[in-house]
């Protein structure tokens, strides 16, 4: 069906590896012993990683052609994860045009595996009960930039796929886990509560996952997945105060108790967010995630478990390691 686990005869470009997914996926195949080559920012740092590093951007076709010079495979895992941004276009820049730049690189170089990082942003969700792969979505359903970019990205990946380039196509839901170095938005919630920060939350719901769950997922997908697929990588379904209970009991705190109605979330979401844009800092509350949060984001991810060998344990270490790293690196 795919690959195997055994180690390439040549470089792996993992992108995206000083970010939070992607960190934990060049370090596992590190780990394993595969060469990996890591596409970052000439800004950008590679904490604790034993890996090759490349200076290089997506939105810069000639150093991808460099980049994946000589590659077995590509873990395409870098995007930009806001749910703010000033200027959209850069959104888009990056994640659609800079992942078809990327395949295309890579299907000129004759790679012959390519495991792109979508989301489960681009799920279509089923109120009430569980999305899979195959729930009807389309982008009219994408709230915000940041899941319309991916999903216009998704679908530059499905075209390559059919065109019969080798591209597995995975859908972490929301990761947490040490060395989320943003934060991501996930990430933001955790470290909110640990600052004290969140006296009250909204009805909402979640699929948590354990980041190195996710980077396993991202190994089994290059093995086993099969190109053109979707493969949600998921863990446990928990309503976002399920989530503040088990913060609770780890930071030894009382969780907050009061829900705030959606009409007042999306009240302060609108203020907040166009205070952003006169000001040009990042909004406290970001609209799109208000928008978001009205719809519990729950799914199965059988399709991993059945074809590629994929599980997931349950998330209270996951989130204990994520809350003992940002006090350690002193983001508290």
């Amino acid at each position: 069906m795919g690959s195997s686990l055994e180690t390439p005869p040549g470089p792996v470009l993992v992108t995206g590896a000083s970010g939070f997914v992607g960190w934990h996926v060049a370090r596992l195949l590190a780990a394993r012993g595969w060469r990996v080559r890591a596409l970052v920012r000439p800004t950008s740092a590679l904490r604790e990683l034993d890996v090759e590093r490349v200076v290089g951007d997506l939105r810069d076709e000639t150093s991808l052609r460099s980049a994946v010079e000589g590659c077995c495979a590509v873990f395409h895992v870098a995007a930009d994860y806001r749910l703010w941004v000033r200027d959209p276009h850069e959104m888009y820049q990056s994640n659609v045009e800079g992942t078809r730049n990327l395949l295309e690189a890579a299907r000129r170089a004759g790679v012959s595996r390519v495991v792109y990082t979508s989301t489960v942003g681009c799920i279509g969700f089923v109120p009430g009960g569980l999305a899979d792969e195959e729930s009807p979505v389309g982008i009219s359903r994408m709230t915000g930039d940041y899941k319309r970019s991916k999903f216009m990205a998704e679908q530059v990946a499905l075209e390559y796929a059919a065109a019969g380039f080798p591209v597995v196509i995975v859908n972490p839901t929301a990761p947490v886990g040490d060395h989320d170095f943003k934060p991501t938005p996930t990430g933001k919630i955790i470290l909110d509560f640990v600052r004290g920060r969140m006296p009250a939350f909204v009805d909402t719901g979640l699929n948590l996952v354990d980041v190195e769950d996710v980077a396993m997922g991202h190994l089994l997908a290059y093995a086993h997945g099969r190109p053109g697929r979707r493969y949600i990588l998921g863990g446990e379904n928990l309503t976002l105060e399920a989530i503040l209970g088990k913060l609770a009991s780890i930071c030894g705190r009382k969780a907050p108790r009061v829900r705030i109605p959606y009409l007042v979330a999306l009240a302060a979401g609108a203020i907040s967010t166009g205070w952003g844009r006169l000001t040009g800092r990042s909004p406290a509350v970001p609209l799109d995630a208000v928008r978001m949060s009205r719809v519990k984001m729950w799914v199965t991810h059988k399709r991993a478990e059945t074809e590629l060998g994929y599980s997931a344990g349950p998330v209270d270490q996951a989130l204990a390691k994520a809350v003992a790293w940002f006090q350690s690196e002193g983001y508290c």
